[in-house]
C-alpha cells in the first residue's frame, strides 16, 4: 500500500485508465491462444489485470493504446540498446526496404555483418545467421554434437537457453522439485516435453566449482568424458543477473580445455550490451562457441552462432546442416550494422553503462536511508533488484533466489509503474539501460526508486 506521504507523488493507474488496452485483450482472446503471442506476455501488471498495448515507442519512452506515457527499462527484453526508432537504424533499415526485403539467397550485408562480429567477438572465426535466440541455441549445440560426437549437455540449474524441448529443462523449478544439490533434478519447463529429451541433459548448480567437478567424473568412462558441450549464461540475466563468482569462468574454461567439452557461453543477453564483445570480453574468458542475439538487432529479429574454425567448419561443409529461409535477412542485416558500428563507440557503452549504474547506486542509497534492506547486482546495462531479508548471505547461485521477497518486489515494481516507469514486473528478470535514456530520465528514474522503495515502510 502506498502510504500518505507519498500519495500526492505516486498516483495509482487504474483499470480506466488503461481501457483502451482492456478491450483490446478482450478482443485478441477470441483468437489468439490466451489472447497472447508469448508465454512471458502472461504477467499481468500489477493492479492492472491484463496487459498494456504499447502503440508506439520514441527514444527511452513508450506510450500504450490510452495515451499512458513510460520511461523503458524492459526494452524489449533488452534487445533495444540503442533505444526505440532510431534514427540512424530506421534509416538504414528504410534504405534497404527500398531495395527489398529479403531474397533467400546470398546477402552483401550478411557479410559485412559477419566481419563486424568477427572484429568485435574474441570467440568468432566463423559465423552463421538465425532469427532467435532458441535457433541460434540449437544451431549451437548441433554443431558441438557434430564435432565431438557425443550427445550429453551440461547446463546449469535456472539458466534460460530458449524455449524448445533441447534446453527447457530447470530453467525455474519449484523448491520442491529440484532435489539434492550436488546432483539437481533435471525438470521439464513445460507439458509435451518428451523425457527422451532430459535423458541428454545433466543439470549443475551454478558457481558450485567442487559439485560441478564430481558431476563431470561421474560421466567420464574410461578417461573419456560424455558431454559434447558446456552451456551458460556468463552473467544468468534470466534469473536476477547472478554474476560468475571470481574465477569461475576462468574454471570453467580449464575443465572444458581439459576433458575436451565444447565451452558455449549463451550471450543472447549480454552479448553487445555490458561491451562491445560481450561477457567474454569483459571477463576475459574465450568459449570455443557463442550465442548471440536480443542487442544484435537493435530491435529487429535476428541471431548468431559463432565460434571456432575447426567446429563452425562443419556447418561450412554442410556436414553438420543449418539452413533457414530468413537467415541473414536483409532488413535486420541492415539494422545490425548500424547498432553494432554505433555499439563499437566506447563513449555509446560507457553511457548505457554508466546510467545502469546510477539506478543501482539509487536503489542503494534508498535502501540504507528507509531500511528496506535490497542486493543489487547487475554491471552497469543489465541489473536486478532482490529484496532480502539477509543482504549478508550472497545469491550465487539459483537456489539462492528462493529467499527473495517477491512481494514486496511485487509493491516496488507497482509503486514505479505508477510514476510511470516500465520494468519487467517479474522479479527474476533483468532492468535494461540503452543508448536513448537521457540524464534527465535517469535523474527522474532515481527518484522514482527513492519513491518507491519509501513507500514500502
Amino acid at each position: 500500500m502506498i502510504t500518505p506521504v507519498l500519495q500526492s507523488i505516486v498516483k495509482p493507474l487504474t483499470v480506466e485508465q488503461t481501457i483502451n488496452s482492456l478491450k483490446w485483450f478482450e478482443r485478441a482472446k477470441t483468437t489468439l491462444a490466451g489472447g497472447i503471442s508469448s508465454s512471458a506476455r502472461a504477467i499481468t501488471t500489477g493492479r492492472i489485470p491484463h496487459p498494456i498495448y504499447i502503440t508506439r515507442g520514441q527514444g527511452s519512452k513508450i506510450w500504450d493504446a490510452d495515451g499512458n506515457k513510460f520511461t523503458d527499462f524492459l526494452l524489449s527484453y533488452g534487445s533495444l540498446i540503442m533505444g526505440h526508432t532510431a534514427p540512424r537504424l530506421c534509416e538504414a533499415v528504410i534504405q534497404q526496404l527500398k531495395l527489398g526485403t529479403m531474397f533467400a539467397t546470398c546477402n552483401m550485408l550478411e557479410v559485412e555483418l559477419a566481419e563486424l562480429i568477427c572484429d568485435m567477438v574474441p570467440c568468432a572465426e566463423l559465423v552463421r545467421f538465425s532469427n532467435s535466440g532458441s535457433e541460434a541455441i540449437l544451431g549451437a549445440l548441433r554443431a558441438a554434437r557434430g564435432f565431438t560426437g557425443k550427445n550429453r549437455i551440461l547446463k546449469f540449474e535456472g539458466h534460460y537457453h530458449g524455449w524448445v524441448d533441447t534446453m527447457a529443462i530447470s530453467n525455474r523449478p519449484a523448491i520442491h522439485e529440484v532435489g539434492n544439490i550436488e546432483l539437481p533434478n533435471p525438470v521439464p519447463n513445460s507439458q509435451g516435453i518428451s523425457p527422451s529429451v532430459i535423458q541428454d541433459i545433466v543439470i549443475a548448480p551454478w558457481n558450485e566449482p567442487e559439485l560441478l567437478v564430481k558431476i563431470l567424473d561421474l560421466h567420464t568412462i574410461k578417461g573419456e568424458t560424455e558431454f559434447a558441450a558446456i552451456i551458460c549464461e556468463p552473467i544468468v540475466a534470466n534469473n536476477s543477473c547472478i554474476l560468475p563468482t571470481p574465477g569461475y569462468l576462468e574454471f570453467l574454461r580449464d575443465e572444458c580445455t581439459k576433458r575436451k567439452i565444447i565451452l558455449i557461453f549463451d550471450e543472447v543477453v549480454t552479448g553487445f550490451r555490458i561491451n562491445s564483445g560481450g561477457a567474454q570480453q569483459y571477463y576475459n574468458v574465450i568459449p570455443d562457441m557463442a550465442v548471440f542475439s536480443k542487442a544484435l538487432g537493435g530491435g529487429f529479429p535476428i541471431s548468431a552462432f559463432c565460434g571456432r574454425h575447426d567446429i563452425m567448419n562443419l556447418i561450412g561443409q554442410n556436414t553438420v546442416k543449418h539452413g533457414g529461409t530468413y537467415n541473414g535477412n536483409l532488413l535486420c542485416a541492415a539494422a545490425s550494422i548500424i547498432t553494432l558500428r554505433s555499439i563499437k563507440q566506447p563513449d555509446i557503452v560507457a553511457h548505457i553503462n554508466n546510467s545502469g549504474k546510477k539506478l543501482m547506486e539509487a536503489v542503494r542509497r534508498a535502501s540504507y536511508d528507509f531500511n528496506v534492506p535490497t542486493h543489487v547486482q547487475g554491471v552497469g546495462s543489465i541489473f536486478q533488484i532482490i529484496f532480502t531479508d539477509d543482504t549478508t548471505a550472497p545469491f550465487h547461485n539459483y537456489r539462492d533466489l528462493f529467499r527473495a521477497d517477491t512481494k514486496k518486489f511485487a509493491a516496488f515494481w507497482q509503486a514505479l509503474f505508477d510514476q510511470g516507469i516500465y520494468a519487467n514486473p517479474l522479479g527474476t528478470a533483468c532492468w535494461f539501460t540503452s543508448a536513448a535514456h537521457t540524464e534527465e530520465d535517469i535523474e527522474y528514474t532515481c527518484g522514482a526508486i527513492r519513491n518507491a522503495i519509501r513507500s514500502l515502510v
